[in-house]
């Protein structure tokens, strides 16, 4: 399998939850809870591990377009996780949580569709179909430890998979002790 493979995969559980999501009346709000909650176990991994093993593998070969598209794609997946988190929240307190999950839904359509589109295709050119398959199992091997992590840990992550290497580093490695209050 292949990081292509293996991202569109993931892009099909997303697009059946968000069709769940939003196929949900306003009164369904305890199923509604459900479902955002299922979005969030396979997105935010999905995220993390796309961006550090695909977008940073594209970040670092010297073609414009291609970090272009990357860094576009960081932008979509921290727009998300924020309507995402808003959507929780919403949800909770039943004030028009339907309305923002049709937006959530829109947008990560958007990304799927340009990411599947232009991105593969850039990358395509890139990488080879054995690199292809390397970054699909380190893919896959990255999102449980994702899936495991706490909010503050993935955040981190998402600035640590921005940021170049040697400044990614310290944040990969910061804790949060909550019992010791170490930050």
């Amino acid at each position: 399998m292949t990081i292509y493979d293996a991202l569109k995969t993931d892009h099909r559980k997303v697009q059946s939850l968000l069709a769940q999501l939003v196929a949900l009346g306003k009164d369904e709000v305890d199923r509604a809870k459900e479902v955002t909650q299922q979005i969030k176990e396979e997105l935010v991994p999905h995220s993390r591990a796309e961006e550090a093993v695909f977008y940073n593998s594209i970040r670092s070969v010297n073609l414009d377009k291609a970090k272009s598209l990357a860094w576009h794609g960081y932008e979509e997946h921290m727009a998300a996780e924020a309507m995402l988190r808003t959507l929780s929240g919403l949800e909770i307190i039943d004030a028009g949580w339907t309305a923002l999950a049709k937006k959530l839904q829109a947008a990560l359509l958007h990304h799927i569709q340009e990411e599947e589109k232009e991105l593969f295709s850039a990358a395509q050119q890139l990488f080879t179909a054995e690199e292809a398959e390397a970054m699909a199992d380190a893919f896959e091997k990255m999102k449980p430890h994702v899936r495991d992590g706490s909010l503050i840990k993935s955040s981190l992550d998402l600035i640590a998979n921005m940021l170049p290497g040697r400044l990614a580093a310290p944040l990969r490695t910061f804790s949060f002790d909550s019992s010791s209050r170490h930050y």
